[in-house]
């Protein structure tokens, strides 16, 4: 069975998949894919060099993700083009790693899961939800954007309201960590007896 994880950004996605992985639950994350496909030197990386010049390299020849994040969020078009990059070869490594699997159920972590609409072999999507107070606050804390720039990307993620309602299952994260621990706990032990 394949759960995919999701939430806004800043939601808790990364600590809920890291609690699940202490029960031994193999974790995809859609996002160190798509880190790994972009190391130095490797061909989608030289691939983004081609479109957006050296410029989106850093002196060490890794990319420069706070350069790409900004070009992409200004302009959707190269968000687009990005994407479009990107997701068939996030999905394909993805479908790949699962074939691999042989435990009762895995976490598949895709942030932007009702947004894309392509993961149609996900079983079930269980929704980290929390504020959006909590949201910014976390990501100021995180990555030391700007509440603007939090806003910016929020505005191009599925609502709370529409992430709610895609679904079958979700994990309140506004409260204490043991808290959270103990609704991981539980859907731990649902999904063992689901499969």
């Amino acid at each position: 069975m394949i759960v995919g994880l999701t939430g806004g950004i800043g939601s808790g996605k990364s600590m809920v998949a890291h609690l699940f992985s202490e029960f031994g639950v193999p974790i995809i994350d859609a996002d160190q894919v798509a880190r790994e496909l972009v190391l130095p030197f490797s061909p989608t990386l030289k691939e983004i060099e081609l479109h957006f010049g050296k410029a989106i390299l850093r002196d060490d020849a890794s990319l420069n993700r706070p350069k790409l994040r900004e070009i992409i969020f200004e302009h959707p078009e190269e968000r687009e083009w990005l994407e479009n990059l990107l997701h068939p070869k996030i999905r394909s490594t993805i479908k790949n790693r699962i074939k691999k699997l042989s435990n009762p159920y895995c976490i598949l972590v895709v942030p932007l899961l009702v947004e894309a609409q392509s993961y149609d072999y996900v079983n079930r999507i269980l929704v980290v939800d929390t504020t959006e107070a909590l949201q910014i606050e976390r990501t100021q804390k995180r990555d030391g954007l700007s509440v603007d720039f939090i806003k910016k990307i929020m505005e191009t993620q599925a609502t709370r309201k529409e992430r709610i309602a895609a679904a079958d299952d979700i994990i309140s994260n506004n409260g204490t960590m043991s808290e959270l621990k103990e609704q991981v706990k539980k859907h731990h032990q649902k999904y063992l007896l689901m499969k």
